[in-house]
């Protein structure tokens, strides 16, 4: 394959187009890309009060997660249930690492949530092919096994009860604690918002943008993501030359660039330059990661419907799909007689999670779901794909209740710190409740108060 027609086949379907669509967070149409703007630019609920900024995860025991299982075990199947403690690593990146210990494939492991690497995590995990005692007996560095036990079923992910959470937060004054007490009172009474945080849109924040080149069958688009779009503010200077070289169809001169600890890429540029078939290489990227990319896209879809609905997210309207707390869906035939309900949160309104077989709403929700649409230039039957791209869809609640909280202000060898400690169910991120607390970005520097 010559350079110039790898280089030709890779961008003959880019377009000059640009323009910018209305919501926050604000999404760029470039062609077929959508760039997702950090969740920086979500608007907050409690706006009225400015946040006591600080810090998140200067170390990593600042921040503990513990999941909390959905059911009780057994003690008896083919799969061995355990609870792993880890740092440093990513929940795929400690699976990869038992996998290799175990002499298993990662197929056989389940898992319930992704946690993230800087912090101090512990999460439950179900492997098939194997003993309690083997499991026990591992030795990865910064990960440990707390307990063993055999039971009949497959972990699935999202089968957990929710996650508890320990964090500190840095470089903020500890008598701020009573500032805290009226944003957590309305976070209480009327929700928080269920935002997908900033992890879920990877380092490079360009998940979302994977996703939906996959969606829309654009290999060539998942190639520029993946291996060329160099980005100097999130990229090292080694990977930025190498992304570079990429995009201007220099595909040996990119693999000699990117360095060693970028497996992933290397990997799928070896394909490309072998085959020299996009097609081919995408194939060939995991499928676990194609999935958390076409995730993220509806992660993205749903934040931007949340953000339009921020200042209603405690309302019913006539014609919402509205969810009880067993996750239970059903459509609002009267907002009136459902609203009482919604104010002692027995129900909640409810967004997309875009797929074939999502259920839409009717009236204004309906309306508001399709500007997000609109906005990025997808529609459910896209989501219909055979194979690898084929997503049903689901319903999220736009709000879910912190319980269980508890402040604790101080100073320790590390300096002045806030603790808070609560309890989010599954699939609802602590850095969000954060947020609203510090008026802060995702990355923890402080920021001061801002309105929307």
């Amino acid at each position: 394959m010559s350079k110039g027609s790898a280089k030709a086949d890779l961008t003959k379907k880019n377009v000059a187009a640009t323009w910018v669509c209305r919501s926050k967070p604000r999404m760029y149409i470039r062609g077929f890309f959508i760039y997702y703007i950090r969740d920086m630019e979500l608007p907050y609920l409690t706006k009225e009060f400015s946040g006591i900024g600080g810090t998140l995860k200067e170390r990593n025991e600042d921040f503990f997660v513990q999941e909390i299982p959905a059911y009780e075990l057994s003690g008896e199947g083919e799969h061995v249930f355990a609870e792993i403690q880890k740092a440093n690593l990513t929940t795929l990146d400690a699976i990869n690492e038992i996998a290799r210990a175990l002499g298993i494939s990662q197929r056989d492991f389940g898992y319930a949530g992704l946690k993230d690497a800087r912090a101090i995590t512990r999460q439950i995990i179900s492997i098939w092919g194997t003993t309690p005692e083997a499991v026990m007996a591992m030795k990865i560095p910064d990960l440990t096994v707390q307990w063993a036990v055999r039971h009949g079923n497959k972990l699935r992910l999202g089968h957990l009860a929710g996650n508890r959470f320990a964090i500190k937060i840095r470089n903020v004054t500890p008598t701020d604690v009573l500032r805290l007490r009226p944003m957590i009172e309305i976070l209480e009474r009327r929700g928080m918002p269920n935002y997908f945080g900033e992890q879920r849109f990877g380092r490079r924040g360009d998940n979302a943008d994977l996703g939906a080149a996959l969606i829309r069958n654009d290999d060539n688009a998942v190639l520029h993501h993946l291996l060329g779009s160099p980005n100097a503010t999130v990229d090292e200077m080694d990977s930025v030359r190498a992304r570079a070289a990429f995009d201007a169809g220099n595909f040996e001169l990119a693999m000699k660039l990117f360095p060693r600890r970028s497996g992933m890429e290397r990997r799928i540029l070896a394909r490309f330059i072998k085959t020299g078939k996009a097609g081919a290489a995408v194939r060939a990227i995991d499928e676990r990661l194609r999935r958390l990319w076409v995730s993220a896209l509806q992660s993205a879809i749903f934040n931007d419907v949340l953000a339009r609905r921020i200042e209603t997210i405690d309302r019913v309207f006539d014609g919402d799909i509205a969810c009880k707390e067993s996750g239970a869906c059903f459509p609002v035939q009267s907002a009136a007689g459902e609203q009482p309900r919604c104010e002692s949160f027995e129900i909640s309104p409810t967004g997309p999670l875009l797929g074939y077989r999502m259920r839409f709403p009717e009236g204004q929700p309906l309306a508001i779901e399709q500007a997000a649409l609109g906005a990025v230039g997808l529609e459910p039957v896209n989501f219909r794909s055979e194979g690898r791209h084929k997503v049903k869809g689901a319903r999220r609640p736009l709000r879910v209740r912190a319980k269980e909280i508890q402040l604790e202000g101080g100073v320790d060898e590390h300096g002045s710190y806030i603790t808070i400690a609560f309890i989010l169910p599954a699939g609802s991120y602590a850095t969000v409740f954060l947020r609203e607390l510090m008026k802060a970005d995702a990355a923890g520097t402080t920021a001061g108060p801002r309105s929307h």
